[in-house]
């Protein structure tokens, strides 16, 4: 089943006066949780996660982490699964432009990811998209399976332009709650998975990527109250589309 966002925002947040020196984190909580709260409502679900409020309601950037298994020019596509086994995932991601606290429409994301034995390919589970004109990228993927070496996660990078041939305005890594890798692992085809599990505070990635208010863990729903049905997973990354880290 295919989930369309139908948010629509004018002004996600005001402006506010930045210090001269170093500007401080915009707080936009309440339209940021508004916009959170709208994306979940097109989709006519109820919340079901292990939080109890969806992350990341500052206008903060999302730190930079490493590039691994990177492979360029992506496929420009939505659906990235080309039939790799394994619980579907709806990913929504949100984009801000932490200049302004706005949307960033017309931004191309990547993401790439394993599949269920924690495995990268060099075409499946990856691909390319524009942020709408609400500033969400939408992808159909499966939750990933763990590899050797990092905790469980999903990798993106944004491109401030439509282009993937732009420069870059952020890399970042996506990652989930221990229990639901937990859970998850259990089930077909993740059960193969040969690697060794490391946990989310064990890899410095995850430290790096949860610094200074901004929370890298992907908010995710069940479809139904059915995991193997598939689940849907929320993020909103902040990025500055002025200023280029590659």
């Amino acid at each position: 089943m295919r989930f369309t966002s139908f948010v629509s925002l004018a002004v996600l947040c005001g402006i506010v006066a930045a210090v001269p020196t170093s500007p401080a984190p915009r707080d936009c909580s309440a339209e940021v949780a508004r916009y959170n709260m709208e994306r979940r409502e097109a989709r006519g679900l109820a919340k079901r996660t292990f939080y109890t409020n969806m992350l990341n309601l500052t206008c903060v950037l999302a730190p930079e982490t490493i590039r691994e298994d990177y492979v360029a020019n992506a496929p420009i596509r939505t659906d990235v699964t080309e039939s790799q086994p394994g619980v579907a995932l709806t990913l929504d991601i949100g984009v801000l432009d932490t200049t302004t606290c706005k949307p960033l429409s017309n931004a191309m994301v990547e993401l790439w990811g394993p599949n269920a034995v924690g495995e990268y390919g060099s075409t499946f589970l990856r691909g390319a998209t524009k942020t709408a004109t609400n500033g969400i990228a939408e992808f159909q993927t499966i939750f990933p399976g763990y590899t050797t070496g990092s905790a469980n996660h999903l990798n993106i990078l944004v491109h401030p332009t439509a282009s993937e041939t732009a420069g870059v305005s952020h890399i970042g890594q996506l990652f989930f709650t221990d229990p639901w890798t937990d859970i998850i692992g259990q089930y077909t085809n993740y059960n193969k998975n040969t690697n060794s599990r490391m946990k989310n505070a064990a890899d410095p990635s995850f430290v790096a990527a949860n610094k200074n208010g901004f929370n890298s863990i992907v908010d995710i729903e069940e479809i139904h109250d059915d995991w193997p049905e598939g689940i849907i997973g929320y993020i909103t990354v902040g990025v500055n589309p002025t200023k280029l880290v590659a």
